[in-house]
């Protein structure tokens, strides 16, 4: 049986979706009230690659998987404002918080 989509399940359980800086800029919004499936877990990778988020065209690096990939070099996931893997499971009711790469001086 397929997963349903983001958004299209029964039970309302809204995931709070959180885009900063140039993340924010790309994608031309910064937050997102989204409905997970009742039944299934799901992670931060996986909203990433629903919302449309994945860079299919970015190259390997040293440290890509398979279930990394378009998974930008040093995009960090937090959950509930405490960095999380990007394989974590979601809740109802949690905040999930996209970061790309910080440099500064």
């Amino acid at each position: 049986m397929p997963k349903p989509a983001l958004g299209q399940s029964n039970a309302e359980q809204p995931l709070r979706v959180l885009l900063f800086a140039s993340l924010r800029e790309r994608a031309g919004w910064s937050e997102r009230q989204l409905a997970l499936p009742a039944r299934e877990p799901v992670t931060a990778l996986e909203i990433w690659e629903q919302l449309g988020l994945a860079e299919p065209e970015q190259p390997a690096s040293r440290t890509s998987t398979p279930l990394r990939r378009g998974w930008p070099a040093g995009l960090r996931v937090a959950i509930n404002q405490r960095f999380a893997a990007a394989e974590q499971p979601l809740q109802a009711g949690d905040e999930l918080a996209f970061l790309p790469p910080i440099s500064g001086g």
